[in-house]
């Protein structure tokens, strides 16, 4: 009845995960005995849970990357503890263990970390700075979210039902089939892989087509702010790379549960097919990551520099090259698996070439502070350590992109450093920067400036300290994901490793002390203006938090940096404030579909992993049920009406004029 489910599951005989899951189960049976006794669930259902607002959306996406932050880390800091004692020795893990914690850091800090943090911030500021009400599909934009936590939801189940794969974060044939890996552990990572990368596409055509068809007046496409376009670029990425990943994994699927030959070693099957695919979708995803935080940054830097950005219109052409070019690169990562060196050599080229745009992005940046008046707070402390950071993660990419150069570091250490130079100190650093920029737009308040800034600087430091022996390591010949070792020359450069990942550890710890600070203190940190950095694009022109119809009259745009150039008419001309006519407007209706679909992709996906096929069928059919439910519902938008418009507006209007009358006085 329960398919391969039996007691046998529950890993009695391993205590760290064993213990790690009851107290992470017991805290969630806490927080929901909490909600549900204080009286908060029909809050969350009816204002979180079920919401279509963009927003909210966005908070939900950022808040799920934040908390599988810690997931992931807590997998990190057990590695890099392991590996600093694990000399002539077994270390604490033992090596089944220690095969899938490497493997769930990756899986989790790429498709649920760094990717709900970035789509997360899109959602958030994309239709503001467009100057628009709410993506072009909102109820899709739920649905992408909730599938999205359902494949965190299933990675963790994996600690304590069962076992995650020990394949790495990408799991690899003919490792992954299923004569190697004859337990649930891989089939737990394509089922949530699949079920998440469905919501990831989603997301994707919803980003493209209100970055494309949905406008203020006169927002055209070369007025957008720079991170509409990194969005545009990014989504476009997604919607062309993530169909490859979900075709590949169905594939494995296949041969796993059917018994097909597509990537095995007999029958026809060819392991290399899956290295082509698998990394024809796999490069373009580290732009489809770092273009968004490109785009944080070019806001960042412009608003703390006082100035507009350099450059724009090349910024524009590096961010379409890039979004084409990241598609002509994918068989650097395995030059040494027999291409040949003509094929080698092209691919290394267009691997150098694609530095290119992003080298003048950096410079775009360098000169938009030339000459500006910077202010270092903290989203721009953020910014400037990027910029040291990423540049040193580049050039070891263009060295590793040197056919010769990578068949002596490839699968080494040196690239697990490099690949964390680019993810930490392009996609983390910039998420955390647009976090700090965003969040008073978000809640209302900012968050403390002097606990960002302490961690800002142990994340730095600790980031280098933790990284950079991996590169000394790597050239002593040290390869990556073993669970001990015997070379007497390595330890030292582990311990200091180690080390550095307790200095981000710390970091972490700030961080988490920052938002509680923020949140008891939020009065004295409230923004009553709208604009708390002296804002250039369009979502400072509204309150912070915005309503949930963001702007009452829709703003007219006549140029770039459409708000700045907005404050600065008004400084000049001093016109007198005439009240608009404000008018109805009309919002969708909250939908529980995003919520459903995902509670039944969950009771699905699981059920597939354990081979419980009457509760697959059963998933199946509450999933079609609740489309169908949605598909016929007659009244999917609801009429705000033109006095509380008005309302709203002028409350928000009383209380900036109220706060900009106190600036000036003091």
């Amino acid at each position: 009845m329960f398919g391969k489910l039996s007691w046998a599951a529950i890993p009695f005989d391993q205590p760290i995960p064993l213990v790690t899951g009851a107290v992470v189960v017991l805290a969630l049976l806490a927080i929901l005995a909490w909600v549900v006794i204080a009286g908060h669930l029909p809050y969350l259902w009816r204002e979180w849970i079920t919401s279509v607002d963009h927003k909210k959306i966005g908070i939900m996406y950022t808040l799920l990357a934040m908390v599988m932050l810690l997931r992931g880390f807590s997998d990190a800091i057990m590695m890099r503890s392991q590996q600093a004692i694990a000399f002539h020795s077994q270390g604490y893990l033992p090596p089944e263990h220690y095969n899938q914690i490497f493997s769930a850091h990756g899986t989790i800090m790429i498709f649920f970390v760094a990717m709900p943090f970035v789509i997360g911030l899109m959602n958030l500021v994309v239709p503001l700075q467009l100057g628009v009400r709410d993506v072009a599909f909102p109820t899709l934009n739920s649905v992408g979210f909730w599938l999205t936590a359902t494949g965190a939801l299933l990675v963790n189940v994996s600690l304590v039902v069962g076992e995650f794969a020990r394949t790495g974060w990408l799991p690899y044939p003919p490792l992954s089939e299923l004569t190697y890996s004859p337990g649930v552990g891989v089939d737990y990572y394509l089922w949530s892989l699949e079920i998440s990368g469905v919501g990831t596409l989603v997301a994707g055509i919803n980003l493209v087509t209100t970055v494309l068809k949905l406008h203020t007046r006169g927002m055209t496409y070369m007025r957008m702010p720079m991170f509409c376009w990194t969005t545009l670029a990014s989504s476009l990425t997604i919607v062309a790379a993530f169909p490859i990943l979900t075709a590949t994994l169905a594939m494995l699927i296949l041969d796993r549960y059917f018994g097909f030959h597509f990537f095995t070693n007999e029958a026809g099957g060819n392991v290399m097919m899956f290295m082509n695919l698998i990394w024809a979708w796999g490069h373009p995803e580290v732009y489809i990551l770092v273009l968004p935080a490109f785009g944080i940054f070019s806001e960042v830097v412009s608003t703390f520099s006082g100035k507009p950005l350099f450059g724009y219109r090349s910024m524009v052409l590096a961010t379409m090259a890039i979004c084409i070019i990241s598609f002509t690169v994918w068989l650097h990562h395995f030059f040494t698996m027999g291409a040949g060196p003509d094929v080698n050599a092209i691919f290394g080229i267009a691997s150098m070439i694609i530095a290119v745009p992003t080298g003048v992005k950096i410079y775009n940046w360098l000169f938009t502070m030339y000459g500006g008046r910077v202010r270092f707070a903290t989203p721009m402390i953020w910014s400037i350590g990027f910029m040291v950071t990423f540049i040193i993660g580049g050039l070891t990419g263009v060295l590793v992109a040197v056919p010769p150069a990578d068949f002596l570091l490839h699968n080494s250490l040196f690239q697990v450093a490099h690949f964390h130079n680019v993810i930490i100190g392009g996609v983390l650093f910039g998420a955390f920067a647009g976090y700090t920029y965003w969040f008073p737009k978000a809640f209302g308040f900012r968050l403390h400036e002097g606990l960002g800034k302490f961690a800002f600087w142990f994340w730095l430091v600790g980031f280098y300290v933790a990284f950079m022996p991996l590169y000394a390591v790597g050239f002593l010949g040290m390869t990556r994901r073993m669970q001990h070792y015997d070379v007497a020359e390595w330890r030292p450069w582990l311990i200091v490793a180690g080390g550095g990942a307790v200095l981000i550890l710390i970091g972490i710890i700030f961080q988490i002390m920052q938002l509680v600070v923020s949140i008891r203190h939020r009065e004295e940190l409230r923004d009553r203006t709208g604009d708390p950095w002296d804002g250039r694009s369009l979502e400072w022109a509204t309150a912070s938090p915005p309503p949930a119809f963001n702007f009452a009259i829709m703003p007219d745009v006549s140029g770039g940096d459409a708000y700045w150039a907005m404050k600065q008419r008004a400084r000049q001309q001093g016109l007198p404030y005439n009240e608009p006519t404000y008018r109805d407007v009309e919002m969708p209706r909250n939908s529980p579909t995003g919520f459903m679909s995902a509670f039944f992709a969950t009771v699905m996906g699981f059920a597939l992993i354990w081979h419980i096929w009457w509760m697959v069928a059963a998933g199946f059919v509450g999933a079609f049920a609740t489309f169908v439910a949605f598909a016929w519902r007659d009244h999917d938008e609801y009429v705000i009406p033109a006095a509380e418009v008005a309302r709203i507006d002028r409350a928000n209007l009383q209380q900036r004029r109220a706060a900009l009358s106190l600036a000036g006085s003091l």
